[in-house]
């Protein structure tokens, strides 16, 4: 086993995984057997004081569900939608001259779509604080 892991003989075929999955076998063993074992050896007493809730020290009062304005999670999942959107404009920056006439008229098409979005969410009023 250890002349298959030193030799590039079998690189081609599925032999070359096999430090990899021999890894992957090894952690995730271990972690199976260490939760186990701290399950079995653990100390299971709970008493009131183990079971509240920590607060570093401070007293906690009142409800931690307290209603949220809809308006602030609709402006996060905008920010990360159009985040995310121009992330592309990154590959098509470094290769722009490869890409040639196709690459410009794909990524106007992109900026086109990116800019109905835009505008759908202006006339919907999805980024007016005011009520």
């Amino acid at each position: 086993m250890i002349y298959l892991l030193q030799t590039d003989v079998l690189a081609d075929h599925a032999y070359s995984y096999l430090p990899v999955g021999l890894q992957v076998l090894i952690a995730v063993g271990l972690v199976a057997f260490l939760m186990v074992v701290t399950h079995l050896l653990g100390p299971k007493r709970k008493t009131s004081d183990k079971l509240q809730t920590f607060t570093s020290g401070i007293e906690s009062h009142g409800d931690a569900r307290q209603p949220m304005a809809i308006k602030y999670f609709l402006t996060a999942i905008l920010f990360v939608l159009f985040d995310v959107e121009v992330i592309f404009f990154y590959p098509y920056a470094m290769n722009f001259r490869g890409l040639g006439w196709d690459g410009f008229w794909a990524v106007l098409m992109f900026v086109g779509f990116f800019l109905c979005g835009f505008i759908y969410i202006i006339k919907k009023g999805a980024l007016k604080w005011e009520d």
